[in-house]
């Protein structure tokens, strides 16, 4: 066994927040602890707009991480960013999302809308929990009357400590579905956020840590960087089983303890003593160690599903090891 671990083979982390570090208001186990003993620089780059960088860092502090503001790279900066290419100091923008967001607005030298009756030539949308019917009527009225539509995220779910709860996405559907307007999108998985991250810490090897196919590890893939992907939140096995190549992560694990694992156990490989081969639009799993794990017969299988032309319709466990570990897939 290699002494060598994945973190020694970066020079910074890109890490995602929801099911990644943590979920809702309590660190993923082991997640603080990986993090820290990498020693490695981290940047942390979140689609969720609800909290502004001051509030993340701070944060990021209570559960044991030393982060400031500096170290926080949000989608609501994004979307700032990327709608004051249009705009001029001082026009109308209606935001939908929390204080924070409208805090950036306002920094960006905009003037800070509630009403579609205030004439905003844009609106941006981010995750607030307390957004609602009138907020989201608004910017519908708005949309329709022309103002540019510009959103932090398309994230669907939000990772919870009670499961997954409903994400901008979501909410940015209603804002489609009445108005037919789909918005641009400044968050992940465009790779701007990672391509800024790495420059912000002055990385020449970063890593970068997700658990969400389509926004964390499209977005990394997009930016060329090395990926791993941690199956703690949205996307697990079957996910991966189906994903496109450019959905594909580098590395796959559990959990963050994965930093202080060798790194070639992490790639989708033959391991834990299973075999996988294709029969027709099948995958066949046999053999098996006693105690091989479900994530080590989940890399075996997606050496050889990611060489299908399709995602295989069934993997059929041909050993009581491969019974029992693909049981945990689902």
């Amino acid at each position: 066994m290699s002494s060598m671990t994945l973190s020694s083979l970066f020079d910074a982390l890109l890490l995602d927040l929801d099911g990644t570090v943590w979920a809702g208001e309590l660190a993923l186990p082991g997640s603080v602890e990986a993090i820290v003993a990498s020693k490695l620089p981290a940047l942390y780059i979140t689609n969720n707009a609800s909290r502004g960088p001051v509030d993340v860092a701070a944060k990021l502090r209570a559960v044991g991480l030393n982060a400031g503001p500096e170290d926080v790279v949000t989608s609501a900066q994004a979307a700032v960013s990327l709608v004051s290419e249009d705009l001029n100091v001082g026009d109308p923008v209606l935001v939908v999302g929390a204080p924070s967001f409208k805090d950036l607005v306002r920094e960006a030298g905009f003037r800070v809308v509630d009403s579609a009756d205030e004439s905003p030539v844009a609106v941006l949308q981010g995750h607030n929990p307390e957004t609602g019917w009138a907020q989201l009527s608004e910017a519908a009225l708005a949309i329709a009357n022309g103002a540019r539509y510009v959103v932090s995220n398309l994230d669907t779910t939000l990772p919870s400590e009670r499961g997954l709860l409903v994400g901008n996405g979501s909410m940015v559907a209603a804002v489609t579905s009445a108005t037919g307007v789909v918005p641009a999108s400044a968050g992940k998985p465009e790779p701007a956020m990672f391509l800024h991250a790495a420059q912000r810490v002055g990385a020449k090897r970063p890593l970068a840590v997700g658990d969400r196919l389509d926004t964390d590890i499209a977005g990394a893939v997009a930016a060329g960087i090395p990926v791993l992907h941690v199956l703690t939140g949205v996307s697990g096995p079957l996910a991966l089983l189906g994903a496109p190549k450019e959905f594909r992560p580098t590395f796959i694990a559990e959990g963050m303890a994965a930093l202080g694992h060798d790194p070639e156990s992490l790639k989708p490989r033959a391991q834990g003593g299973f075999s996988a081969r294709i029969d027709g639009k099948d995958i066949i799993l046999s053999h098996g160690n006693p105690g091989a794990t479900g994530i080590e017969a989940l890399r075996t299988v997606l050496e050889v599903g990611w060489l299908m032309d399709e995602p295989p319709q069934l993997v059929r466990p041909n050993s009581d090891a491969a019974e029992e570990a693909t049981s945990t897939w689902w």
